[in-house]
Parts: structure tokens; sequence; C-alpha cells
């Protein structure tokens, strides 16, 4: 049989999970401590409940381990970027996508495994990702700049693809490819990055360049 956590209150002791926490503590003066008001009481729970809920969170990490799609349990590392990794330990072919998609742990990004190989105009790059189902999933995107130029190793010479060695990604082409970021400073004009050399540039919209779908992350219009 399962042992059931428990909650139980009286004259200002708590029992949570067979632990006994007894109200009074620093700057509570004996007499305070025998006889505290109802005021004193919960709040003195409330304090431990803080410091136990505290002692949780540290002892987790501060993270959560979610599947991978591979059978293991994989670090989510969503939205962090604080971490250089191999690329055997980076990229993570997600076999839920019916191995179609490749998870990268540095930015916690799911990008796809074969981008397509022909350039698109700049004006349906987006409409191209979103009416794509990778594995069976829709809610693609074109990623942002910053996004994008994330899948870059600047140790990587030209003629690229300028991608970390070792990585699953197939059909990467070294040629340019559209990101989402508008270049405010002429219309005329989409951020990308050309996987040749690993150059961030700007594309000129009128002639057509490669995308490259992501899933996961934020919205491009904030980078």
């Amino acid at each position: 049989m399962k042992k059931r956590g428990f909650l139980a209150v009286s004259a200002g002791t708590l029992v949570l999970g067979g632990l006994l926490l007894v109200s009074g503590g620093p700057g509570v003066t004996p007499a305070e401590a025998q006889n505290p008001t109802a005021q004193q009481q919960s709040r003195q729970i409330l304090d431990k409940l803080d410091q136990i809920l505290a002692a949780i969170k540290a002892g987790s990490g501060g993270g959560e381990a979610t599947k991978s799609g591979g059978g293991g349990a994989e670090e989510n590392n969503t939205m962090r970027w604080d971490q250089a990794l191999p690329a055997a330990q980076r990229f993570v072919v997600l076999a839920a996508f019916n191995s179609d998609a490749v998870l990268d742990k540095e930015t916690g990004l799911v990008w796809e495994k074969s981008p397509q190989a022909t350039g698109v105009a700049s004006s349906s790059a987006r409409l191209t990702c979103a009416n794509k189902a990778v594995g069976g999933r829709k809610g693609w995107r074109l990623p942002s700049l910053s996004e994008l130029a994330s899948l870059v190793d600047p140790s990587v010479a030209s003629p690229g693809p300028t991608l970390p060695l070792g990585h699953p990604f197939l059909t990467v082409q070294s040629a340019n490819y559209w990101s989402a970021s508008a270049h405010a400073e002429n219309p005329a004009l989409m951020w990308g990055v050309g996987f040749n050399n690993g150059v961030v540039l700007s594309l000129s919209k009128s002639f057509d360049q490669r995308a490259w779908c992501v899933r996961g992350g934020t919205s491009a219009d904030q980078h």
C-alpha cells in the first residue's frame, strides 16, 4: 500500500508528510511560543511551508525532466541558452516525431531534421513553415535571427555547411536561409544566415532563399 502524505494543524503544530513542525522560532519569546495567537500560528506555519518548498525546489535542481521521445529522460533547457554541448549530447533525434525532428538541448528548440532544399520567396517563407506537419505535428514557424544563428559553429570553415561536427541534420545546404526577423532599416531586406560561412546577412526579398522551420521557443517578432 502507498503511504499518503497528510496535513494536520493543531495548537500551533504542523504535521506534513510525517514531519513534525512546531511553530515558534527566531524573534519569538518563550511565552509567545507557548501561547501564540491564531495569527502568529498561521504566520509560523506559512513560514515553515515556505522553507520546505524552498528545500524541495533546491533538491530537484530547479528543473524537470522530459521525455525526448527516444525512451530516455532529457533535461529540458527551453529558453536557457546557458550550455555548450558537443553535438553527440546536444542534438536528440525525436522518435516521437518519426525521427523527422531534432531537439537542440542547448536552446530547447525543435528543428526539422531535413529542411527543404529548394528556395522560397520571402513573402511565402512564413506560410511554408506554418503549413508543415513534420513528424505528424503542426505548429512550425520560421525562426528568429538569433535562433537560426544558434545552429552555426564558427569553427567550421567555408564552404560549410557551418554546423557542429557530428550533427544529425540532412539536406542542409551551404546556402542562405531566411529568418523571420524584419530588417528595420530597409523594408526591402530580411535578416538571414549564410550557412556557407556562418555569417548573418541582410537578404534581398527579390531573391528566393531557403527556409528551415522550427518548433517551440518564442515569437520571432520579439527578436
